[in-house]
């Protein structure tokens, strides 16, 4: 198992050097400069390659772009409204300019509106750090009272919309712009200026497209682009919805094992792959991690590995983020199978026997909390992940007891 780390660019607040100390073995990256639907162009490759490369005093940091988190798709190409054609034709003309620049797995998503969702992005633990959250209940606030969505209320089981109201009742201004401000920072591009007319407008795109149109949506970009990925020697990789369950009246596509085996038959194709993120999918007591690993492994291209503490038996409900090995998913068991997954590639031959990880989030600890780093990226609670990851994939990889 590769080990690779997130990194925003020269603007992150974790430095290439401290990844390198951190003792990494690749980075993932993306161009986030680049507006949505336009081509990825070589020289702007190049230079994330180069900002990689370098460590601040000049030396070579012995790290190299090896995953694209995230080549983005277009809300056209979501729809097919608009210039959606133009963006599925750039982004095969960024996938080429990619794999001209020796860069293999990228990763991308196909959410409507939301990247992901928190309603707390620094939310108090018992030892006193902080970790992201999601909240149903202050969730259907924000939904039915700050948003003021149509049919908003009807979305949400009774107790939860009369809680709702109740916390809506107690809330002050600054909590309230607070709440807005958290949710917004999931939607691309617009954590900065999001307006709530905005936001709308947004959701009014999506009002007549149902799951099973989106997904049909979907597997026509998919048509168009994995063929030209399997072409230049390139692995994409879906992201799972996070969470992955309905939000806004958005339709959800990609949050069970059943989404992505429906993905993946569709366009049966070794270029169409997985990111396995088990913290997203680990927000759901349904999906089963390590057997989504056991059962479509030889298809999955990107692992994110974190834990979430769901804290409530229900499908759709509230959630933190956990330490890695604390939460709902046995991280020692799912590790173990993509260990397996790795063995029977090797003896296939499979040049992609190597599946990259990351330590995916991360709770803020210690001088996390003074850097105020991304949301969800701390230097040292990812340090602190990748470590126990890396305890675990050498002890099951032991020769006289594990897996190798």
């Amino acid at each position: 198992m590769r080990q690779t780390w997130r990194w925003f660019g020269p603007k992150d607040l974790v430095s290439v050097d401290e990844m390198r100390q951190a003792g990494v073995e690749g980075v993932v990256s993306a161009l986030h400069h680049v507006p949505t639907g336009a081509v990825w162009l070589p020289d702007e490759i190049s230079r994330r390659q180069r900002e990689i490369g370098l460590m601040s005093d000049g030396r070579p940091s012995e790290l190299a772009w090896e995953v694209v988190e995230s080549l983005p798709v277009s809300e056209d190409i979501k729809r097919q409204k608009g210039d959606w054609r133009a963006h599925i034709e750039n982004y095969g003309k960024s996938l080429r300019n990619l794999a001209a620049a020796g860069i293999e797995v990228v990763c991308y998503n196909f959410m409507p509106v939301l990247d992901w969702t928190r309603t707390d992005l620094a939310w108090r633990l018992p030892h006193g750090g902080t970790c992201m959250r999601f909240d149903f209940v202050d969730f259907a606030a924000f939904d039915i009272y700050i948003l003021q969505r149509s049919g908003a209320r009807q979305d949400f089981p009774d107790g939860v919309a009369d809680e709702a109201a109740r916390r809506f009742a107690g809330m002050d201004a600054e909590r309230k712009q607070a709440l807005a401000r958290n949710i917004a920072f999931g939607l691309p591009g617009a954590a900065e200026h999001l307006t709530l007319e905005g936001l709308r407008a947004h959701l009014a795109e999506y009002g007549g497209i149902s799951p099973a149109q989106l997904r049909s949506h979907f597997i026509a970009f998919l048509e168009q682009v994995v063929p030209v990925a399997e072409e230049v020697g390139i692995r994409l990789c879906c992201h799972p919805d996070d969470p992955p369950f309905p939000l806004l009246g958005l339709p959800r596509i990609m949050s069970t094992e059943a989404d992505y085996a429906a993905v993946l038959q569709a366009v049966d194709l070794p270029a169409n792959g997985i990111t396995l993120c088990s913290g997203s999918l680990g927000a759901r007591p349904d999906n089963d991690l390590p057997g989504m690993m056991r059962r479509l492994g030889d298809r999955v291209h990107f692992l994110h590995l974190r834990n979430v503490t769901r804290e409530t038996d229900a499908l759709v409900g509230s959630f933190h983020e956990a330490e890695h090995l604390g939460g709902g998913t046995d991280m020692v068991a799912l590790v173990g199978e993509a260990l397996k997954e790795e063995a029977r590639r090797r003896i296939a031959g499979r040049a992609d026997h190597s599946i990259p990880f990351r330590p995916d989030h991360g709770q803020d600890i210690l001088d996390d909390l003074k850097r105020r780093a991304q949301p969800g990226y701390p230097a040292i609670g990812r340090l602190k992940g990748l470590a126990e990851l890396r305890g675990i994939v050498t002890a099951l990889s032991h020769a006289q007891y594990g897996l190798a």
